[in-house]
């Protein structure tokens, strides 16, 4: 018996999860099923021009609920309402999330309310914070979901111990999927910092709320990387640039010279960044993963207590430095002094996630 086409409805609201499903909706297409692609819009319009979604070889979305930012509440309220709406129009055979945010649980609320079937891709991931508005909603959307695509052994572990109801796959990442096709691409444009004229130079990120929303610890992280003594190029969130003005510490930045900061990058031109970089200090948990691809096989030193990517760790790929200014500058430079050869395997699979996911999904509807 054959293959069904199936239609499946796709949700994506921020960065990341466009970047993590794109090779997810590729696959879909590819074998002729119907994806319905709903965008929240959660994220700021930089991130949802047209110009990502051409870079990365994604159509525009079917609906766009241009929701914006707001408060936790609002925005996960408003996707709810939002993503029922277009779910009772096309009425799917499968819902398909992606990762954390409140996109994700609003999505995946909607649609087992509606009964009908929740895949979680990245299911399985725990950080153990409970400041994190991400843990909470990782957590119950794994609980709903029927379809569970844990990236790694240990993210379905952490699944089987909870007891989870839904089925159990362990896939590998579709990041390194998405990584694996377009770096050729991305490391062929022109250098986006060239006006920086920097030979060697380290990527930063920050942008979480338990960093950048206290005084205290961004002051810290602030003086702690301006120690480094190193040309650090800041990709900077809005909303991080936001607190430093808010807390005056634009002009610590400004007077060292040593953080540059530039506005958030085109995920190609990111991309290239990354790749040039010596290395990588980020609070970022997709970075983690990203390093690990074997076209990029950098170190990332993150900036956080805890870490829902331990893989990435265990492979050398990433070391959790925390945000004290005393602690974590040492933790680099001796990381920094220290012999290290870059694994040959990601943790995150070979580059085949999206295609054990739908084959998954039609032998579900076979």
């Amino acid at each position: 018996m054959g293959f069904l086409e199936l239609y499946v409805f796709i949700t994506i609201g921020t960065r990341p999860e466009i970047i993590k499903m794109t090779p997810v909706v590729h696959e879909l297409e590819r074998r002729n099923h119907t994806v319905f692609l709903l965008h929240t819009g959660q994220h700021y319009s930089q991130f949802m021009s047209e110009a990502f979604f051409s870079d990365l070889g994604l159509r525009s979305p079917d609906k766009n609920l241009q929701i914006g930012s707001a408060t936790q509440g609002e925005q996960t309220a408003r996707a709810l309402v939002g993503i029922e709406e277009s779910l009772m129009d096309t009425k799917p055979d499968v819902s398909l999330v992606q990762g954390d945010t409140n996109a994700v649980l609003s999505a995946a609320l909607a649609s087992v309310k509606l009964q009908i079937p929740v895949g979680h891709i990245e299911a399985g991931l725990r950080s153990y914070d409970i400041r994190m508005p991400e843990e909470h909603n990782r957590r119950l959307t794994d609980h709903v979901s029927k379809y569970l695509f844990a990236p790694t052994e240990h993210a379905a572990e952490i699944l089987r111990r909870e007891s989870v109801w839904g089925d159990i796959h362990v896939t590998g990442n579709t990041v390194i999927d998405m990584l694996q096709e377009i770096i050729p691409k991305a490391t062929t444009r022109e250098n986006p910092i060239k006006e920086l004229n920097l030979n060697e130079f380290v990527l930063l990120t920050l942008h979480r709320a338990e960093n950048v929303d206290d005084r205290r610890i961004l002051k810290g992280i602030v003086d702690g990387l301006i120690s480094l003594n190193r040309d650090i190029v800041f990709a900077a969130h809005p909303r991080t640039l936001s607190r430093l003005k808010e807390y005056e510490l634009m002009d610590r930045i400004q007077t060292s010279k040593q953080v540059h900061i530039i506005d958030p990058p085109g995920y190609l031109d990111f991309l290239y960044l990354l790749k040039k970089c010596d290395f990588v200090i980020t609070d970022s948990g997709g970075i983690q993963e990203e390093v690990t691809a074997p076209s990029i096989n950098k170190r990332a030193f993150v900036l956080r207590t805890s870490t829902e990517r331990p893989e990435a760790v265990e492979s050398g790929h990433a070391i959790v430095v925390g945000v004290n200014p005393k602690i974590f500058p040492l933790s680099i430079q001796r990381a920094e002094s220290s012999d290290w050869k870059a694994p040959t395997a990601s943790p995150y699979g070979s580059g085949k996630a999206s295609k054990y996911i739908v084959d998954i999904l039609e032998k579900e509807y076979k």
